[in-house]
């Protein structure tokens, strides 16, 4: 009996210790994306974006079942492709969509649902048939998934509300860039929060803009 409870208690050590490990990673790549993402600019950002994707793609294949080691391997690439811009952001773009894709396989409510909010995402940026794969109404469709599963986020609120202002439906653009300014703080991501909420007062004035002129 005393053996099992011992082996018992070694596994649960071990899967303890396990997840504390990926915590850190996760810990450690959210805070150096917003520091490469927010701070840094032209070949700075470029070498500090391929230098995190490599090592998301370590953690992938460390760990090739972890889902949010695939979103963040697919977040880096999607905000690398957008920094790039132009045709060099198009592979990028494809790799991060079947980082996203990949996680949503494996655990799709991970990371409250960042999946679905990151590849709606990039489905309404990028630039539809024949030069890439935009698709507005699959856009939709997973950032409303991404709401459904965080409604109160500041990522989720944002990014639909984004969505809705390329679309040109400005008063519900309003009303989610608003609910995601009311989004409770992440106290491990202070850096991403500022920085967001800065992006949604931009939003925000952008918006009202519109709305004035009709």
């Amino acid at each position: 009996m005393k053996s099992i409870i011992s082996v018992a208690m070694s596994s649960v050590l071990l899967l303890s210790s396990a997840q504390a490990v990926a915590q850190s990673k996760l810990a450690d790549i959210q805070q150096r994306w917003a520091e490469v993402n927010y701070t840094l600019q032209d070949d700075a950002q470029s070498k500090g974006f391929q230098s995190l994707a490599e090592e998301a793609q370590a953690w992938v294949n460390s760990e090739p079942n972890n889902a949010a080691a695939h979103i963040w391997l697919g977040i880096i690439k999607s905000t690398e492709a957008g920094a790039v811009g132009g045709l060099g952001a198009l592979g990028l773009a494809k790799e991060a969509k079947a980082s996203l894709e990949k996680a949503l396989e494996i655990e799709p409510d991970a990371l409250s649902g960042s999946a679905y909010a990151s590849l709606g995402t990039l489905y309404y940026k990028v630039p539809g048939w024949p030069f890439g794969f935009g698709d507005d109404d699959e856009a939709e469709k997973l950032l409303k998934k991404a709401l459904e599963i965080n409604p109160n986020g500041i990522d989720s609120n944002y990014f639909y509300a984004d969505f809705l202002y390329e679309q040109g439906n400005y008063k519900q653009a309003l009303s989610f860039a608003q609910h995601a300014l009311a989004a409770p703080a992440r106290p491990e991501r202070p850096l991403a929060d500022a920085e967001r909420r800065e992006e949604i007062h931009a939003l925000i004035k952008k918006v009202n803009k519109r709305l004035s002129k009709r």
